[in-house]
């Protein structure tokens, strides 16, 4: 095996830089692309939504459902801001279960305090 002339890493088993390889054999684009397939559509108006969400252009949405590109930062932080299923697909791709446990636990409550708070206004007026 030889240095690399450039750059930080040393190249792989398979000739990709070693250390860049996605954990647990994740891939971001592709687990994003499979959450906004989830969360929208997978047709032109899911990437419409995304592109709307986050201000980027359609073309790039489109990239992102088809999991040829990953979103930027910025991007994945609205796109997290709007789905949570993007939202869960992050923290899976970050290790951190807990967080996705967290995160559904607090959905849960919100729905359970709506729900009682529809029971209380019909109690309300049937009496």
């Amino acid at each position: 095996m030889s240095f690399p002339k450039k750059g930080k890493y040393f190249p792989g088993k398979d000739g990709t830089p070693s250390g860049r390889e996605p954990p647990d054999g994740m891939n971001y684009a592709a687990e994003i692309a499979a959450a906004l397939h989830r969360a929208l559509d997978s047709t032109r108006a899911g990437a419409k939504t995304a592109a709307g969400w986050t201000g980027a252009d359609e073309r790039t949405a489109k990239n992102w459902f088809s999991g040829r590109y990953g979103p930027c930062g910025k991007h994945l932080v609205a796109l997290a801001r709007n789905s949570d299923e993007v939202l869960n697909a992050f923290l899976a791709l970050a290790g951190r279960p807990d967080l996705v446990a967290s995160a559904k636990l607090a959905t849960a409550e919100q729905a359970i305090s709506e729900l009682l708070s529809a029971v209380r206004s019909l109690n309300g007026k049937a009496k």
